[in-house]
């Protein structure tokens, strides 16, 4: 579907390209929050990578599948804002709608762990983070990963194998230091 899409789009077709913003939108903003952390900085980028996918749609050549492409120049365009402005690296306030299910007990300990992962994710490096993000929360593959930040396979294996880790002992550090207060 999203393959028909890209080709009304290399026509000219606005209204296929308004489809395809929409169903990557939500994705890409979520992928985007981890890197940047300002809403304004975030749609900025957002609609960057969207008017590259209008203006350059007939560049796919159909060796990614289109999400890694999309990926790859959202991801590109959020390095180069981060190099031309001073943003913060820091998402303190990031507000994340809480789930209605669970009663109160659960709520807040869904929420402080909520709390813990993002601590210790803001931790990680921008690499380390962005390979989890796409992993765990956009189900990519190392080599669709690899396509998006451009770099080997093995790197984004070495990045997750230290990601990981490194949120182990986060996490471990961040729960004893609750459990003390």
């Amino acid at each position: 579907m999203e393959l028909a899409l890209l080709d009304a789009i290399k026509g000219g077709r606005r209204a296929e390209f308004d489809v395809l913003y929409r169903i990557y939108h939500p994705r890409l903003w979520r992928f985007l929050l981890q890197m940047l952390r300002r809403p304004e900085a975030i749609e900025e980028v957002l609609n960057d990578t969207m008017l590259v996918v209008w203006q350059r749609a007939d560049s796919f050549d159909g060796r990614s599948k289109l999400s890694t492409w999309i990926f790859g120049i959202a991801y590109r365009k959020a390095l180069k804002a981060l190099t031309r402005q001073d943003l913060p690296v820091d998402g303190d306030n990031v507000d994340e709608p809480m789930d209605p299910g669970p009663g109160p007990e659960q709520r807040l300990d869904l929420e402080q762990m909520r709390e813990r992962l993002r601590a210790a994710m803001a931790e990680l490096s921008l690499e380390h983070r962005t390979v989890v993000e796409l992993c765990y929360f956009h189900d990519m593959a190392y080599a669709e990963i690899a396509d998006v930040v451009r770099c080997p396979p093995e790197t984004v294996k070495t990045r997750m194998f230290y990601a990981r880790r490194r949120l182990r002992l986060l996490l471990d550090d961040l729960a004893g230091r609750q459990g003390e207060l």
